[in-house]
């Protein structure tokens, strides 16, 4: 089992999400560099967290979305 992440860290990354919709892909590097980008926090830490949450639903949305074209 992975880490669970803390609440303003998904609620961050899914406002992220929504309000740049298209934007993100499931490459971390590009991720945290449009982090950056569209925001001001200043602790890379929770940059790198944010991106990777972020990558992370995108390959998971990727994932199901095979799955369900595969079944079909």
């Amino acid at each position: 089992m992975g880490c669970v992440k803390p609440s303003y860290i998904k609620n961050f990354a899914k406002k992220l999400m929504s309000t740049y919709e298209g934007e993100f892909t499931t490459d971390f590097e590009q991720n945290k560099e449009k982090v950056t980008a569209y925001t001001n926090v200043q602790n890379k830490a929770i940059r790198n967290r944010i991106a990777g949450y972020i990558t992370r639903l995108l390959e998971q949305r990727a994932t199901l979305r095979s799955e369900v074209e595969s079944n079909v």
